[in-house]
């Protein structure tokens, strides 16, 4: 026996499964997966003054190192600090001794998403070294260097120097042609190397005086002070830009792509077969569950 109240039941589920797979179809089928972007800030560095001397005793039977720093900030940082002073045991008796004095010393360093970068500035500086505590090995004006590194711009590495200094009391032009020697009978000898810059792809570094230093004092039981000075260096390099969005699996394309142009023309989709496939076999799902139904009656 047919009955009225078993048929409806049976074609309504099968037509609610159908509308359940059609509207469900380009969110299973689509296979887009969400997009990432990853990237990195870049780095960024400076340092107002760098030490990297030897010391000997007058029997030269010891040699102290004498490796220091000032205003050494990596980013994100900054320091104003404007004096610096150092302590060696054999030298004076073990008391500290001052080697940078300055009216302005900043190191900054600073990083974005976007740009990189590292300066440095020292104004109205005098540099001294063991075993000299009333000569400055040099005294400068002013000096700066600044390196940046921005994204999708070629790194830049500045410095600015004067137009000349006093190096072991004597007044000395600087010059962009080479380095620069100064001389001093029964004192030393000093070679300066002049604004120093390099720059590649995604770094840039900037120097503004670079010392190499030999000296032989004979005071203060220092028989001679051999190495080099870095004065006002600054570095970056520049961020990583943002990762493009991942690719979607092999076979499907993002959702909000253009149609195919076969397809487009007839309002379909590149989804359009699956779906088709899809309700086709659940309409043939419904109707053999009615027929079924019919003949169990």
């Amino acid at each position: 026996m047919n009955s009225p109240s078993f048929r409806m039941p049976t074609r309504r589920l099968a037509a609610v499964a159908t509308a359940t797979a059609l509207a469900a179809g380009p969110a299973v089928l689509s296979g887009a997966s969400p997009a990432h972007a990853t990237g990195d800030h870049g780095r960024a560095s400076a340092v107002v003054l760098r030490t990297g001397l030897d010391v000997s005793l007058l029997n030269k039977s010891v040699q102290v190192p004498l490796a220091v720093s000032l205003n050494q900030v990596e980013a994100p940082s900054s320091a104003a600090k404007t004096t610096l002073t150092a302590r060696l045991d054999a030298v004076d008796g073990g008391r500290p001794f001052s080697v940078l004095r300055a009216d302005v010393a900043r190191a900054t360093a600073t990083t974005t998403a976007t740009k990189a970068e590292g300066a440095t500035t020292l104004a109205h500086a005098r540099l001294h070294v063991p075993g000299l505590p009333l000569l400055s090995l040099i005294e400068i004006e002013q000096v700066t260097s600044t390196a940046t590194c921005e994204v999708g711009r070629k790194p830049v590495a500045r410095t600015d120097l004067p137009g000349s200094v006093t190096v072991l009391g004597k007044r000395v032009n600087l010059t962009a042609g080479g380095p620069t020697d100064v001389t001093v009978p029964g004192v030393g000898e000093v070679r300066l190397d002049l604004s120093n810059t390099r720059t590649t792809a995604r770094s840039a570094a900037a120097t503004a005086l670079e010392l190499k230093v030999s000296v032989n004092p004979l005071k203060l039981n220092v028989a001679e002070v051999d190495g080099t000075l870095t004065l006002a260096e600054a570095t970056c390099k520049t961020p990583s830009p943002a990762a493009e969005a991942s690719a979607p699996p092999a076979g499907t394309r993002p959702q909000g792509a253009p149609a195919e142009e076969n397809l487009a023309e007839t309002g379909g989709s590149s989804a359009t077969p699956y779906l088709v496939g899809g309700a086709v076999a659940l309409l043939a799902g419904g109707g053999g569950a009615v027929f079924l139904a019919r003949r169990r009656g």
